[in-house]
């Protein structure tokens, strides 16, 4: 993930990736994923880069993007919430747009509605 953002011009996320990051994080260290220090460092690194990332409010009309997408491809809440953020930003940047995710049904969708995604398998 690391080398994949460094070569972005921005990177960008919906706002509710400010809980999903930390909790997920903090399931690794509760399964034994992550050490403690592991878990430290990661949530200090989310934490020093969030202000730099371009933040996707959740309004109305993407709840309902989100809706629409959860109900057409079977996807989680949160995860629609993430590619409904991600359509609407390509639908406003004139600039090539990779949608980074490693829920196999979230990328599956992502294809889906026509975004590149990365990592390209898995």
């Amino acid at each position: 993930m690391a080398a994949w953002s460094a070569e972005a011009e921005a990177l960008a996320t919906a706002l509710i990736a400010r809980v999903e990051v930390p909790a997920a994080l903090a399931k690794a260290r509760r399964l034994g994923v992550l050490r403690a220090e592991e878990f430290r460092r990661a949530i200090r690194a989310f934490m020093e880069d969030w202000p730099d990332l371009v933040q996707l409010p959740l309004t109305e009309a993407l709840a309902v993007r989100a809706a629409d997408l959860a109900v057409a491809h079977g996807l989680k809440g949160y995860d629609a919430v993430h590619l409904a953020s991600a359509s609407l930003l390509a639908e406003l940047v004139d600039a090539p747009l990779v949608f980074a995710a490693f829920d196999r049904a979230l990328r599956r969708a992502a294809r889906a509605e026509g975004l590149t995604v990365l990592p390209e398998t898995g």
